[in-house]
């Protein structure tokens, strides 16, 4: 199957290029990005070897209408979609935050907790907690956005004092960030899901805050099944998820966590098709809608194609 792996584009006014764990990302006369979502696919901090096709379309679409479907809340970086895997939007200067927010102890706070920790980023939390409890009220537990290497927690505290972000626009951020994660959560809940965590990114143009980035993907985001729910947690048993947590789950069985030394065990064309077809279940069961692949015989053509049109209309 034809997967974008990487891409090596030349547009008109281009004026640099970023290539990261996923994306490549094209800045245009310095006031637009050109964002492919490519095919790669990364755990543990490390981009897999092979690409895993539809992937990037899945990541692209669901982003996009989450976008679409939060605009009214806060003002969002998309100018155009022209491509399944391709947005088209303007130049923020980014937080160098992320807001995590959390509605239930999972993943990286219930490890924190476990260990016997009671404070995650300066939240304090109740005695008592199990595994995926839903918390009193969600939290947030912000993350500093890392060019290299690993984000690492930061406190609200801490991001005031060292003027990371102005109080201000903190607050802003705290507000957009409590709003996206209610209207996230209603909208898991007609698709029988609960948004357990996420988190989001924004910048700022001409003194205006947006949203940038992906929102509420299974990247970005962990779903657990609603149906089930209160039963596993009364019998201690672990939640039905919804994220790429099964990739994750894979690497470690056979032996790769991302540690010095370890090997990414071989990607067999039947593993990666079934991340692939894994990928596609989590569209249609986040959106509700089908998934319509795209064509994907020349797909670095197309790409290119469909960035180039939509460039001439900027």
């Amino acid at each position: 199957m034809n997967a974008i792996k990487e891409t090596h584009f030349h547009f008109p006014k281009q004026t640099a290029f970023y290539k990261g764990k996923v994306r490549d990302v094209y800045t245009i006369d310095n006031k637009y990005l050109a964002m492919v979502v490519t095919d790669r696919i990364s755990a543990f901090d490390v981009v897999l070897p092979e690409p895993i096709p539809y992937k990037g379309q899945v990541l692209n679409q669901i982003a996009a209408k989450f976008l679409r479907d939060t605009s009214d809340i806060v003002p969002n970086w998309v100018v155009s979609v022209p491509d399944p895997s391709v947005t088209i939007g303007r130049i923020c200067e980014p937080f160098k935050v992320e807001m995590v927010i959390r509605g239930y102890l999972a993943g990286h706070a219930w490890r924190e907790y476990n260990s016997g920790k009671r404070q995650v980023c300066g939240v304090s939390l109740p005695e008592g907690l199990k595994e995926n409890d839903k918390l009193p009220a969600p939290i947030i537990t912000p993350t500093t956005k890392a060019s290299v290497g690993h984000d690492e927690d930061i406190s609200k505290e801490q991001i005031l004092e060292r003027g990371i972000v102005s109080a201000e626009d903190y607050a802003q951020l705290e507000k957009y960030t409590h709003a996206l994660y209610q209207r996230g959560t209603e909208i898991a809940a007609k698709r029988g899901l609960i948004l357990v965590d996420t988190k989001y990114e924004f910048g700022k143009a001409d003194g205006k805050i947006y949203l940038i980035d992906e929102i509420h993907t299974p990247d970005s985001s962990r779903y657990f099944y609603k149906e089930g729910y209160e039963e596993r947690q009364k019998n201690d048993e672990p939640q039905k998820q919804l994220s790429k947590e099964f990739v994750r789950k894979w690497l470690i069985e056979n032996g790769f966590q991302g540690k010095d030394g370890q090997v990414v065990p071989e990607m067999t064309k039947d593993i990666v098709g079934s991340i692939s077809d894994r990928y596609i279940e989590l569209f249609e069961q986040i959106t509700g809608e089908s998934f319509v692949k795209s064509d994907n015989d020349s797909v670095l053509n197309r790409v290119e194609g469909a960035i180039n049109k939509a460039l001439t209309t900027l």
